[in-house]
């Protein structure tokens, strides 16, 4: 099993939808991230310059999704994954999008995609 740093639950205002109405509001996304990376030379160092640095990959996604539309949650969640693949020195992504109170009476709805650079 591959070492992992995960982000969960992190939340931003977007717009998100198909409908009219969606496309003039901003709603809140639920965004957890899951990156492929080696930790032992972090944990053995202890220094943040051997890691990934976790909060820059929030900062990054949190300003992108904040500043894009998208019609579909899948479109959303793989342009998650490409900025990630491509500004980070990660090998893998796992990323869900979760657009609560999209459906009555269902706590959330969403999609997860793995993505590698492969």
């Amino acid at each position: 099993m591959e070492d992992r740093i995960f982000l969960r639950d992190m939340q931003v205002d977007t717009v998100v939808g198909i409908w009219d109405w969606e496309r003039k509001i901003r709603q809140t996304v639920s965004i957890d991230l899951e990156l492929g990376a080696n930790i032992r030379r972090a944990a053995a160092t202890d220094s943040i310059e051997d890691t990934l640095n976790y909060k820059s990959v929030a900062k990054r996604i949190q300003a992108f999704v904040r500043e894009s539309s998208f019609q579909l949650v899948e479109t959303m969640a793989e342009n998650i994954a490409q900025v990630i693949l491509s500004e980070f020195d990660v090998p893998w992504v796992y990323v869900t999008v979760n657009k609560p109170g999209a459906i009555r009476g269902a706590k959330g709805v969403g999609v997860a995609i793995y993505r590698n650079k492969t």
